[in-house]
Protein backbone atom coordinates (compact mmCIF):
# COMPACT_ATOMS: atom_id res chain seq x y z
CA UNK A 1 0.00 0.00 0.00
CA UNK A 2 1.06 3.05 -0.64
CA UNK A 3 0.34 6.00 2.62
CA UNK A 4 1.27 9.71 2.03
CA UNK A 5 0.92 12.09 4.80
CA UNK A 6 -0.25 15.40 4.82
CA UNK A 7 0.74 17.66 7.99
CA UNK A 8 -1.29 21.45 8.02
CA UNK A 9 0.58 24.14 10.20
CA UNK A 10 -3.05 25.40 11.20
CA UNK A 11 -3.21 29.02 13.98
CA UNK A 12 -5.08 26.87 16.59
CA UNK A 13 -3.60 23.30 15.71
CA UNK A 14 -1.62 20.50 13.71
CA UNK A 15 -3.05 18.28 11.53
CA UNK A 16 -1.70 15.46 10.52
CA UNK A 17 -3.61 12.94 8.14
CA UNK A 18 -2.43 9.42 6.35
CA UNK A 19 -4.14 9.38 2.96
CA UNK A 20 -4.10 5.73 1.19
CA UNK A 21 -3.10 6.24 -2.04
CA UNK A 22 -4.90 3.73 -3.91
CA UNK A 23 -8.21 4.99 -3.37
CA UNK A 24 -7.44 8.27 -1.63
CA UNK A 25 -9.21 8.04 1.64
CA UNK A 26 -7.65 9.49 4.79
CA UNK A 27 -7.20 6.35 7.46
CA UNK A 28 -5.94 7.79 10.28
CA UNK A 29 -5.34 11.30 11.42
CA UNK A 30 -3.99 13.55 14.30
CA UNK A 31 -4.27 16.83 16.45
CA UNK A 32 -2.46 19.08 18.90
CA UNK A 33 -3.36 22.55 20.18
CA UNK A 34 -1.09 25.32 21.13
CA UNK A 35 -1.78 28.68 22.06
CA UNK A 36 -2.19 32.28 20.41
CA UNK A 37 -0.78 34.99 22.14
CA UNK A 38 -2.28 38.24 22.24
CA UNK A 39 -0.17 40.95 24.53
CA UNK A 40 -1.50 44.10 22.91
CA UNK A 41 -4.14 44.85 20.54
CA UNK A 42 -3.81 43.79 16.79
CA UNK A 43 -0.77 41.91 18.23
CA UNK A 44 -1.36 37.98 17.32
CA UNK A 45 2.11 35.96 18.27
CA UNK A 46 2.84 32.40 18.56
CA UNK A 47 5.65 30.75 19.57
CA UNK A 48 7.21 28.42 16.73
CA UNK A 49 8.74 25.21 19.57
CA UNK A 50 4.77 25.51 20.37
CA UNK A 51 4.02 24.27 16.66
CA UNK A 52 7.19 21.72 16.66
CA UNK A 53 5.90 20.15 19.89
CA UNK A 54 2.18 20.29 17.96
CA UNK A 55 3.49 18.77 15.45
CA UNK A 56 5.01 15.37 16.88
CA UNK A 57 1.89 15.11 18.91
CA UNK A 58 -0.13 15.25 16.18
CA UNK A 59 2.21 12.67 13.54
CA UNK A 60 1.86 10.22 16.48
CA UNK A 61 -1.17 10.61 16.86
CA UNK A 62 -1.83 10.14 13.06
CA UNK A 63 0.81 6.87 13.17
CA UNK A 64 -0.46 5.37 16.47
CA UNK A 65 -4.25 5.49 14.81
CA UNK A 66 -2.95 4.00 11.51
CA UNK A 67 -1.45 1.30 13.94
CA UNK A 68 -4.73 0.13 15.38
CA UNK A 69 -6.73 0.63 11.85
CA UNK A 70 -4.59 -1.51 9.64
CA UNK A 71 -2.83 -3.94 11.84
CA UNK A 72 0.55 -2.48 11.60
CA UNK A 73 2.36 0.91 11.35
CA UNK A 74 1.71 2.50 7.93
CA UNK A 75 4.90 3.13 6.42
CA UNK A 76 4.52 6.91 4.57
CA UNK A 77 6.19 7.19 1.33
CA UNK A 78 6.58 10.71 1.12
CA UNK A 79 5.31 13.93 3.43
CA UNK A 80 3.53 17.16 2.44
CA UNK A 81 3.44 20.38 4.57
CA UNK A 82 1.16 22.99 4.43
CA UNK A 83 0.40 25.76 7.05
CA UNK A 84 -0.90 29.21 7.96
CA UNK A 85 1.04 31.86 5.65
CA UNK A 86 3.09 34.92 6.32
CA UNK A 87 3.91 34.41 9.81
CA UNK A 88 7.88 35.29 10.26
CA UNK A 89 10.43 32.64 12.00
CA UNK A 90 13.86 33.93 12.16
CA UNK A 91 16.36 31.70 13.43
CA UNK A 92 20.12 32.29 14.51
CA UNK A 93 22.98 30.44 12.55
CA UNK A 94 22.92 27.37 15.14
CA UNK A 95 18.61 27.18 14.01
CA UNK A 96 17.76 28.28 17.34
CA UNK A 97 14.61 30.63 17.98
CA UNK A 98 15.11 34.15 18.08
CA UNK A 99 11.74 35.59 19.58
CA UNK A 100 8.10 34.79 18.99
CA UNK A 101 6.26 34.60 15.44
CA UNK A 102 4.66 37.68 14.21
CA UNK A 103 1.68 35.65 12.81
CA UNK A 104 -0.47 36.28 9.60
CA UNK A 105 -3.51 38.17 11.49
CA UNK A 106 -0.99 40.35 13.57
CA UNK A 107 -1.49 43.94 12.73
CA UNK A 108 0.95 45.93 14.02
CA UNK A 109 2.94 47.09 10.98
CA UNK A 110 0.61 49.60 9.53
CA UNK A 111 3.92 52.13 9.32
CA UNK A 112 5.63 49.91 7.95
CA UNK A 113 3.24 49.17 5.03
CA UNK A 114 3.12 52.85 4.85
CA UNK A 115 7.20 52.91 4.29
CA UNK A 116 7.09 50.25 1.60
CA UNK A 117 4.22 51.52 -0.12
CA UNK A 118 6.27 55.10 -0.34
CA UNK A 119 9.89 53.67 -1.27
CA UNK A 120 8.62 50.99 -3.74
CA UNK A 121 5.38 53.05 -4.87
CA UNK A 122 1.77 51.46 -4.90
CA UNK A 123 1.56 50.38 -8.93
CA UNK A 124 5.15 49.57 -8.62
CA UNK A 125 4.51 47.18 -5.70
CA UNK A 126 2.06 45.05 -7.49
CA UNK A 127 3.97 45.06 -11.00
CA UNK A 128 7.02 43.66 -8.81
CA UNK A 129 5.01 41.29 -6.17
CA UNK A 130 1.57 40.88 -7.59
CA UNK A 131 0.02 42.80 -4.31
CA UNK A 132 -0.13 45.42 -2.14
CA UNK A 133 1.71 45.55 1.08
CA UNK A 134 -0.91 45.06 3.75
CA UNK A 135 -0.21 44.57 7.63
CA UNK A 136 -0.74 40.48 7.30
CA UNK A 137 2.47 40.03 4.66
CA UNK A 138 5.92 38.78 6.02
CA UNK A 139 7.63 41.92 5.20
CA UNK A 140 6.38 44.34 6.90
CA UNK A 141 6.61 42.24 10.22
CA UNK A 142 10.05 41.95 9.31
CA UNK A 143 10.91 45.69 8.93
CA UNK A 144 8.78 46.05 11.68
CA UNK A 145 11.26 43.34 13.41
CA UNK A 146 14.42 45.45 12.15
CA UNK A 147 13.00 48.62 13.72
CA UNK A 148 11.79 47.67 16.83
CA UNK A 149 13.77 44.27 17.83
CA UNK A 150 17.37 45.25 16.47
CA UNK A 151 19.22 42.96 18.23
CA UNK A 152 17.15 39.88 17.74
CA UNK A 153 17.12 40.66 13.60
CA UNK A 154 20.61 41.49 13.48
CA UNK A 155 21.31 38.07 14.74
CA UNK A 156 18.97 36.84 12.47
CA UNK A 157 20.54 33.75 9.80
CA UNK A 158 17.59 32.78 8.61
CA UNK A 159 13.80 33.38 7.94
CA UNK A 160 11.10 31.11 7.44
CA UNK A 161 7.31 31.16 6.92
CA UNK A 162 5.57 28.63 9.60
CA UNK A 163 5.16 25.81 7.47
CA UNK A 164 8.59 25.65 6.62
CA UNK A 165 10.26 25.88 10.31
CA UNK A 166 8.15 22.56 10.56
CA UNK A 167 10.07 21.29 6.94
CA UNK A 168 13.67 22.74 8.79
CA UNK A 169 12.64 20.47 11.93
CA UNK A 170 12.00 17.69 9.38
CA UNK A 171 14.55 17.19 7.42
CA UNK A 172 17.03 20.24 8.24
CA UNK A 173 16.92 22.31 5.26
CA UNK A 174 15.88 25.99 4.85
CA UNK A 175 13.26 25.83 2.14
CA UNK A 176 9.80 27.26 0.96
CA UNK A 177 7.69 26.68 -1.87
CA UNK A 178 5.97 29.30 -4.52
CA UNK A 179 2.67 29.31 -3.56
CA UNK A 180 3.31 30.83 0.47
CA UNK A 181 6.17 32.30 -0.45
CA UNK A 182 4.13 34.95 -2.70
CA UNK A 183 2.38 35.81 0.55
CA UNK A 184 5.92 37.63 1.79
CA UNK A 185 5.97 40.88 -0.25
CA UNK A 186 9.27 39.94 -1.02
CA UNK A 187 8.44 37.55 -4.16
CA UNK A 188 8.09 38.17 -8.07
CA UNK A 189 4.52 35.78 -8.17
CA UNK A 190 4.77 36.54 -12.40
CA UNK A 191 8.18 34.69 -12.66
CA UNK A 192 7.85 32.13 -9.43
CA UNK A 193 11.45 33.56 -7.47
CA UNK A 194 12.22 35.78 -4.97
CA UNK A 195 12.36 39.65 -6.24
CA UNK A 196 15.76 40.96 -5.99
CA UNK A 197 14.78 44.59 -6.79
CA UNK A 198 12.05 43.96 -3.43
CA UNK A 199 15.13 43.15 -1.43
CA UNK A 200 17.27 46.19 -2.84
CA UNK A 201 14.53 48.58 -2.15
CA UNK A 202 13.49 47.18 1.41
CA UNK A 203 17.33 46.55 2.68
CA UNK A 204 16.66 42.78 3.32
CA UNK A 205 19.44 40.56 3.03
CA UNK A 206 18.53 38.17 0.49
CA UNK A 207 20.62 35.42 2.33
CA UNK A 208 18.24 35.69 4.58
CA UNK A 209 15.30 33.90 2.59
CA UNK A 210 14.89 30.08 1.87
CA UNK A 211 15.46 28.12 -0.78
CA UNK A 212 12.15 27.93 -3.13
CA UNK A 213 10.74 25.33 -4.76
CA UNK A 214 7.54 24.07 -6.68
CA UNK A 215 5.14 22.81 -4.74
CA UNK A 216 5.60 18.96 -5.80
CA UNK A 217 9.29 19.12 -5.36
CA UNK A 218 11.04 17.22 -3.40
CA UNK A 219 12.67 19.37 -0.81
CA UNK A 220 14.50 17.19 1.82
CA UNK A 221 14.27 13.92 3.58
CA UNK A 222 13.03 13.07 7.61
CA UNK A 223 16.44 13.35 9.79
CA UNK A 224 17.27 10.79 12.02
CA UNK A 225 16.71 13.07 15.12
CA UNK A 226 13.42 13.83 13.55
CA UNK A 227 12.39 10.48 12.98
CA UNK A 228 13.59 9.62 16.43
CA UNK A 229 11.17 12.64 17.88
CA UNK A 230 8.02 11.48 15.73
CA UNK A 231 8.41 8.13 14.61
CA UNK A 232 8.85 8.55 11.12
CA UNK A 233 11.17 6.87 9.17
CA UNK A 234 14.26 8.29 8.37
CA UNK A 235 15.14 9.61 5.18
CA UNK A 236 11.11 9.79 4.11
CA UNK A 237 10.57 11.98 1.17
CA UNK A 238 8.93 15.69 2.18
CA UNK A 239 7.74 17.82 -0.87
CA UNK A 240 7.67 21.42 -0.98
CA UNK A 241 3.54 21.55 -0.22
CA UNK A 242 1.73 24.72 -0.12
CA UNK A 243 0.45 27.24 1.27
CA UNK A 244 -2.72 26.51 3.43
CA UNK A 245 -4.78 28.13 1.08
CA UNK A 246 -2.77 26.84 -2.34
CA UNK A 247 -2.84 23.18 -0.84
CA UNK A 248 -6.43 23.54 0.36
CA UNK A 249 -7.17 24.61 -3.13
CA UNK A 250 -5.68 20.81 -4.33
CA UNK A 251 -7.03 19.14 -1.72
CA UNK A 252 -10.86 20.38 -2.53
CA UNK A 253 -10.03 19.83 -6.31
CA UNK A 254 -9.66 23.85 -7.36
CA UNK A 255 -7.10 23.11 -9.96
CA UNK A 256 -9.02 23.97 -13.14
CA UNK A 257 -10.64 27.37 -14.25
CA UNK A 258 -14.30 27.75 -13.47
CA UNK A 259 -13.59 25.88 -10.12
CA UNK A 260 -14.15 28.23 -7.02
CA UNK A 261 -13.77 27.12 -3.34
CA UNK A 262 -15.28 29.12 -0.62
CA UNK A 263 -13.34 27.93 2.90
CA UNK A 264 -14.03 29.35 6.07
CA UNK A 265 -10.92 28.20 8.76
CA UNK A 266 -9.74 30.57 11.30
CA UNK A 267 -10.09 33.26 8.00
CA UNK A 268 -12.20 33.17 5.34
CA UNK A 269 -11.30 32.54 2.07
CA UNK A 270 -12.89 33.05 -1.89
CA UNK A 271 -10.57 31.43 -3.91
CA UNK A 272 -9.84 30.76 -8.02
CA UNK A 273 -8.01 28.97 -9.86
CA UNK A 274 -5.84 31.36 -12.90
CA UNK A 275 -4.06 30.35 -15.95
CA UNK A 276 -2.06 33.41 -15.80
CA UNK A 277 -1.01 36.16 -12.70
CA UNK A 278 -4.84 38.23 -12.78
CA UNK A 279 -4.29 41.09 -11.21
CA UNK A 280 -6.57 43.28 -9.42
CA UNK A 281 -5.20 47.07 -9.91
CA UNK A 282 -6.47 48.02 -6.51
CA UNK A 283 -4.97 45.26 -4.72
CA UNK A 284 -7.88 44.22 -2.88
CA UNK A 285 -7.35 40.59 -3.54
CA UNK A 286 -4.55 38.31 -3.70
CA UNK A 287 -2.70 36.93 -6.72
CA UNK A 288 0.06 34.19 -5.87
CA UNK A 289 1.14 31.14 -7.36
CA UNK A 290 -0.77 28.16 -7.30
CA UNK A 291 0.70 24.83 -5.65
CA UNK A 292 -0.22 23.83 -9.07
CA UNK A 293 3.23 23.73 -11.30
CA UNK A 294 2.99 26.71 -13.88
CA UNK A 295 -0.85 28.14 -12.57
CA UNK A 296 -1.78 30.95 -10.11
CA UNK A 297 -4.65 31.82 -7.91
CA UNK A 298 -6.52 34.63 -6.96
CA UNK A 299 -8.12 35.19 -3.39
CA UNK A 300 -10.20 36.98 -1.43
CA UNK A 301 -9.38 37.51 2.31
CA UNK A 302 -11.97 37.46 5.16
CA UNK A 303 -9.55 38.25 8.33
CA UNK A 304 -12.06 37.05 11.32
CA UNK A 305 -14.07 34.43 9.71
CA UNK A 306 -14.00 31.32 12.01
CA UNK A 307 -12.33 33.15 14.60
CA UNK A 308 -15.74 35.35 14.76
CA UNK A 309 -17.59 32.29 16.09
CA UNK A 310 -14.63 30.89 18.26
CA UNK A 311 -14.69 34.70 20.07
CA UNK A 312 -18.72 33.86 20.52
CA UNK A 313 -18.53 30.24 21.19
CA UNK A 314 -15.54 31.64 24.39
CA UNK A 315 -17.10 35.15 24.99
CA UNK A 316 -20.97 35.00 24.47
CA UNK A 317 -22.11 31.33 24.02
CA UNK A 318 -23.88 30.74 27.55
CA UNK A 319 -22.76 28.38 30.44
CA UNK A 320 -25.54 26.20 29.52
CA UNK A 321 -24.23 25.29 25.92
CA UNK A 322 -21.05 25.21 27.50
CA UNK A 323 -22.35 22.73 30.02
CA UNK A 324 -23.98 20.84 27.61
CA UNK A 325 -21.15 20.44 24.86
CA UNK A 326 -19.22 19.12 27.84
CA UNK A 327 -21.79 16.59 29.32
CA UNK A 328 -23.69 14.75 25.75
CA UNK A 329 -19.64 15.27 24.14
CA UNK A 330 -21.52 17.43 21.12
CA UNK A 331 -19.71 20.36 19.57
CA UNK A 332 -20.37 23.61 20.72
CA UNK A 333 -20.43 24.66 17.15
CA UNK A 334 -22.96 22.14 16.18
CA UNK A 335 -24.99 23.72 19.56
CA UNK A 336 -24.71 26.95 18.29
CA UNK A 337 -25.54 26.50 14.93
CA UNK A 338 -28.84 24.38 16.00
CA UNK A 339 -29.63 27.51 17.66
CA UNK A 340 -28.57 30.11 14.79
CA UNK A 341 -31.15 28.18 12.63
CA UNK A 342 -34.18 28.91 14.94
CA UNK A 343 -33.90 32.62 14.18
CA UNK A 344 -34.81 33.53 10.22
CA UNK A 345 -32.29 34.88 7.37
CA UNK A 346 -31.07 38.51 8.28
CA UNK A 347 -31.26 37.95 11.77
CA UNK A 348 -34.43 40.16 11.64
CA UNK A 349 -32.86 43.32 10.71
CA UNK A 350 -29.22 42.31 13.08
CA UNK A 351 -25.98 42.44 10.90
CA UNK A 352 -22.50 41.36 12.42
CA UNK A 353 -19.26 43.05 10.62
CA UNK A 354 -16.53 40.05 11.51
CA UNK A 355 -13.79 42.39 11.44
CA UNK A 356 -12.32 41.09 14.65
CA UNK A 357 -9.11 41.42 13.51
CA UNK A 358 -9.04 44.25 10.77
CA UNK A 359 -10.06 43.35 7.27
CA UNK A 360 -8.29 42.57 4.26
CA UNK A 361 -11.01 42.07 1.12
CA UNK A 362 -11.70 44.60 0.14
CA UNK A 363 -11.12 46.90 2.61
CA UNK A 364 -7.47 46.69 3.09
CA UNK A 365 -8.03 48.01 6.54
CA UNK A 366 -6.33 46.79 9.92
CA UNK A 367 -8.02 49.36 11.84
CA UNK A 368 -11.56 47.77 10.99
CA UNK A 369 -13.64 46.72 13.79
CA UNK A 370 -16.13 44.32 14.57
CA UNK A 371 -20.13 45.48 14.90
CA UNK A 372 -23.26 44.03 15.74
CA UNK A 373 -25.48 46.85 14.21
CA UNK A 374 -29.39 47.25 14.47
CA UNK A 375 -29.71 44.89 18.17
CA UNK A 376 -32.99 45.01 19.60
CA UNK A 377 -33.98 43.85 23.33
CA UNK A 378 -36.27 41.35 20.30
CA UNK A 379 -33.12 39.48 19.94
CA UNK A 380 -31.91 36.47 21.40
CA UNK A 381 -28.86 34.44 21.16
CA UNK A 382 -30.17 32.79 18.30
CA UNK A 383 -30.21 35.76 16.41
CA UNK A 384 -26.74 36.64 17.51
CA UNK A 385 -24.83 33.43 16.64
CA UNK A 386 -26.69 33.46 13.33
CA UNK A 387 -25.73 37.24 12.46
CA UNK A 388 -22.20 36.13 12.94
CA UNK A 389 -22.15 32.85 10.37
CA UNK A 390 -24.30 35.80 8.28
CA UNK A 391 -21.88 38.78 9.15
CA UNK A 392 -18.60 36.28 7.75
CA UNK A 393 -20.72 35.12 5.05
CA UNK A 394 -21.34 38.99 3.46
CA UNK A 395 -17.93 39.19 3.84
CA UNK A 396 -17.56 36.35 1.83
CA UNK A 397 -19.26 37.50 -0.56
CA UNK A 398 -17.26 40.84 -1.26
CA UNK A 399 -14.63 38.95 -2.51
CA UNK A 400 -16.69 36.83 -4.73
CA UNK A 401 -18.38 39.60 -6.05
CA UNK A 402 -14.40 41.20 -6.78
CA UNK A 403 -13.42 37.99 -8.20
CA UNK A 404 -16.65 38.35 -10.83
CA UNK A 405 -15.25 41.74 -11.50
CA UNK A 406 -11.98 40.52 -12.64
CA UNK A 407 -13.85 38.52 -14.96
CA UNK A 408 -13.01 34.88 -13.49
CA UNK A 409 -15.03 32.48 -14.19
CA UNK A 410 -17.44 30.65 -11.88
CA UNK A 411 -18.88 28.08 -12.46
CA UNK A 412 -18.99 25.51 -9.06
CA UNK A 413 -18.73 27.13 -5.80
CA UNK A 414 -16.71 24.00 -3.25
CA UNK A 415 -17.63 24.48 0.36
CA UNK A 416 -14.93 23.82 2.82
CA UNK A 417 -12.97 24.24 6.23
CA UNK A 418 -15.16 24.27 9.46
CA UNK A 419 -17.87 26.60 7.88
CA UNK A 420 -18.18 23.97 5.05
CA UNK A 421 -19.53 21.31 7.57
CA UNK A 422 -22.25 23.35 8.74
CA UNK A 423 -25.42 23.09 6.70
CA UNK A 424 -26.70 25.68 8.27
CA UNK A 425 -23.62 27.93 7.02
CA UNK A 426 -23.66 26.06 3.43
CA UNK A 427 -27.12 26.94 3.46
CA UNK A 428 -26.61 30.97 4.04
CA UNK A 429 -23.44 31.49 1.45
CA UNK A 430 -25.55 29.37 -0.88
CA UNK A 431 -28.36 31.93 -0.21
CA UNK A 432 -26.24 34.97 -0.40
CA UNK A 433 -24.05 34.26 -3.31
CA UNK A 434 -27.62 33.17 -4.78
CA UNK A 435 -25.46 30.40 -6.86
CA UNK A 436 -25.23 26.72 -5.63
CA UNK A 437 -22.73 25.51 -3.07
CA UNK A 438 -21.17 21.95 -3.25
CA UNK A 439 -19.41 19.86 -0.82
CA UNK A 440 -16.97 16.90 -1.90
CA UNK A 441 -15.96 13.91 -0.13
CA UNK A 442 -12.82 14.95 0.78
CA UNK A 443 -13.09 17.22 4.19
CA UNK A 444 -9.41 17.79 5.69
CA UNK A 445 -8.46 20.48 3.37
CA UNK A 446 -5.06 22.08 3.59
CA UNK A 447 -3.84 18.49 5.04
CA UNK A 448 -5.13 15.94 2.38
CA UNK A 449 -3.81 18.52 -0.52
CA UNK A 450 -0.53 18.27 1.17
CA UNK A 451 -0.98 14.84 0.94
CA UNK A 452 -1.86 14.89 -2.83
CA UNK A 453 1.46 16.93 -3.54
CA UNK A 454 3.13 14.55 -1.92
CA UNK A 455 2.47 11.72 -3.58
CA UNK A 456 2.71 14.10 -7.01
CA UNK A 457 5.98 14.85 -5.99
CA UNK A 458 7.14 10.70 -5.73
CA UNK A 459 5.29 10.17 -9.01
CA UNK A 460 2.73 8.45 -7.38
CA UNK A 461 0.24 10.50 -9.63
CA UNK A 462 1.41 11.99 -12.85
CA UNK A 463 0.53 15.69 -12.15
CA UNK A 464 -1.97 17.55 -9.41
CA UNK A 465 -4.83 17.25 -11.99
CA UNK A 466 -4.35 13.35 -11.80
CA UNK A 467 -4.39 13.23 -8.29
CA UNK A 468 -7.63 15.50 -7.73
CA UNK A 469 -9.46 13.30 -10.41
CA UNK A 470 -8.48 10.00 -8.90
CA UNK A 471 -9.71 11.19 -5.29
CA UNK A 472 -12.30 13.46 -4.76
CA UNK A 473 -16.07 13.64 -6.18
CA UNK A 474 -18.91 15.22 -5.19
CA UNK A 475 -21.08 14.67 -2.04
CA UNK A 476 -23.61 16.69 -1.94
CA UNK A 477 -25.82 20.01 -3.15
CA UNK A 478 -26.92 23.26 -1.67
CA UNK A 479 -29.28 25.18 -3.76
CA UNK A 480 -30.60 29.03 -2.62
CA UNK A 481 -33.47 29.43 -1.13
CA UNK A 482 -35.11 32.15 -3.34
CA UNK A 483 -36.97 34.22 -0.28
CA UNK A 484 -33.93 33.95 1.70
CA UNK A 485 -31.72 35.60 -0.88
CA UNK A 486 -34.26 38.10 -1.40
CA UNK A 487 -33.49 38.98 2.24
CA UNK A 488 -29.81 39.38 1.84
CA UNK A 489 -30.26 41.25 -1.57
CA UNK A 490 -32.09 43.67 0.91
CA UNK A 491 -29.46 43.62 3.73
CA UNK A 492 -26.08 43.16 2.05
CA UNK A 493 -25.52 47.08 1.01
CA UNK A 494 -26.44 47.98 4.25
CA UNK A 495 -23.79 45.72 5.53
CA UNK A 496 -21.12 47.23 2.75
CA UNK A 497 -22.68 50.53 4.01
CA UNK A 498 -22.43 50.20 7.67
CA UNK A 499 -18.24 50.07 7.28
CA UNK A 500 -18.24 53.01 5.21
CA UNK A 501 -19.72 55.31 7.55
CA UNK A 502 -18.14 54.26 10.45
CA UNK A 503 -14.19 53.69 8.46
CA UNK A 504 -13.76 57.48 9.94
CA UNK A 505 -14.43 56.23 13.45
CA UNK A 506 -12.16 53.85 13.55
CA UNK A 507 -9.21 55.97 13.65
CA UNK A 508 -10.38 57.68 17.00
CA UNK A 509 -10.17 54.08 18.79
Amino acid sequence: MSYFMGIDLGTTSARAIIVDGENGQVVAAGTSEYPLYTPQPLWAEQDPADWWCGTIEAVKKALFEGAGKLGKAPEIVAIGLSGQMHGVVLLDEEGEILGPSLIWCDGRAQAQCDYITEEVGAEKLIELTANPAIVGFSAPKLIWLREHCPDQFLRAAHFLLPKDFIRYKLTGEFASEVSDASGTLLFDVANRKWSEEMCHKLEIDSDLLPDVYESTVVSGQVSPQAAAQTGLRAGTPVVGGGGDQAAGAVGNGIVRAGLVSSAIGSSGVVFAHSAIPALDPGGRVHTFCHAVPGSWHVMGVTQGAGISLRWFRDEIAGRHEIETALVSGTDIYEILTRQAAEAPAGSEGLIFLPYLMGERTPHLDPQARGVWFGLTAAHRRSHLVRSVLEGVSYSLKDCLSLLEDMGLPIEEIRASGGGGKSQLWRQIQADMFEREVVTINATEGPAYGAALLAGVGTGFWKDVGSACDSCIQIRSRTAPIHANSEVYRRYYPLYKEIYIKLKPLYRQL
